[in-house]
């Protein structure tokens, strides 16, 4: 896990054509992994606004949204967010992460989740960081447990994806759980 090859970034207007490219690239690809969505989401229009709704997020301390670029070349090869911040006890995200097809394999989504989980930690001052992953998706599980999250069990017919309710292995870290 190599984080002098990758950064987060803050998703900005200027990201939505880079953005719109890797969603259209990787549509097929990740469509096993997610929900049906209109064909407006897949529109540079469609990217705008999710880059609007995620600066919106942040103003409101709901989400925060980040791009995975390269150091090297600031290419965007992925996108990584924590939602549904719940505060008062809680403390809680939930991380969903996505990296190009083309660029997987290299630790770049391992190294994304380890940097967005002390940025949620150190910077957002939460407490808990959990993600759900279908328990097919094996490559995605590796990641999450490479970065140190640990298997809480499973959450039957979790969300629908791709049309089909799945279920979802859940995962967690805490603040306790890394060295600041």
């Amino acid at each position: 896990m190599d984080s002098n090859n990758i950064y987060l970034r803050h998703l900005e207007r200027k990201d939505a054509g880079a953005l719109f490219d890797l969603k259209l690239r990787n549509r097929d690809f990740y469509q096993p992994f997610e929900p049906i969505r209109d064909e407006s989401h897949f529109t540079l229009e469609g990217q705008e606004k999710e880059i609007a709704n995620g600066i919106q997020g942040a103003l409101n301390d709901q989400s925060y949204i980040y791009g995975i670029f390269l150091k090297e070349t600031d290419e965007i090869v992925g996108r990584i967010a924590l939602t549904g911040i719940a505060r008062g006890p809680f403390q809680n995200a939930n991380l969903g992460y996505y990296i190009d097809r083309k660029h997987n394999g290299r630790g770049y989504a391992t190294t994304a989740v380890s940097l967005c989980v002390k940025i949620a930690f150190n910077e957002f001052d939460l407490h808990r960081v959990q993600a759900g992953v279908m328990p097919r998706n094996l490559p995605s599980i590796r990641v999450l447990e490479k970065a140190g999250f640990r298997n809480e069990g499973l959450a039957k017919k979790y969300l629908k994806i791709n049309g089909t309710w799945e279920d979802h292995a859940l995962f967690a870290i805490t603040a306790d759980d890394i060295i600041h």
